[in-house]
């Protein structure tokens, strides 16, 4: 997956993940990319800074994944526009309040996931598999799996994503 940093036509910033440039492009293309603050879908990449990881450090992280079978492509982050009318501007709120909301709501977004999904632990990426090729009902998921686990289900073909990392995971 690769992080850009976005910019809407009213200098809005903010994160976007896609399964490669091409995904970027295409969902751009086809106004799937909305600013979260304003809506608007005239969005382009902004100023990045590569992120930098060791084979030791992706050798041994183990990634939460989701999956909710299957899309057929890369979703665009979910429900952008909607969630812009209830957002208030943040670019005006204090840094420590912007990162409350967005931490908080992190939270609702990964316990809808876990209310509405089956835990198959450290199976997941065999799980999804079973889905994916038929040997298995489709149904949602969550699980842990390697980085390298889920960079060969997106190869295959399977829609993955991270489950949203909270401050109490680290702890």
């Amino acid at each position: 997956m690769i992080k850009y940093t976005l910019v809407c036509d009213s200098a809005h910033s903010f994160e976007g993940w896609f399964r490669n440039s091409h995904d970027f492009e295409t969902q751009c293309d086809r106004q799937l990319v909305g600013c979260p603050i304003c809506g608007a879908v005239d969005i382009k990449k902004g100023l990045m800074a590569p992120s930098v990881s060791t084979s030791r450090t992706r050798e041994t992280m183990s990634v939460p994944a989701t999956t909710d079978q299957p899309p057929a492509e890369t979703p665009a982050p979910a429900a952008a526009k909607p969630a812009a009318a209830s957002m208030q501007p943040s670019a005006l709120l204090p840094v420590d309040v912007r990162q409350k909301e967005i931490v908080e709501a992190l939270r609702e977004v990964r316990a809808r996931i876990v209310e509405n999904s089956e835990n198959v632990g450290r199976d997941f990426a065999d799980e999804a598999r079973k889905m994916h090729y038929g040997e298995a009902e489709a149904r949602s998921i969550y699980g842990e799996t390697t980085s390298q686990d889920a960079e060969a289900l997106i190869n295959e073909g399977i829609a993955v994503l991270p489950l949203p990392e909270l401050p109490e995971d680290k702890n």
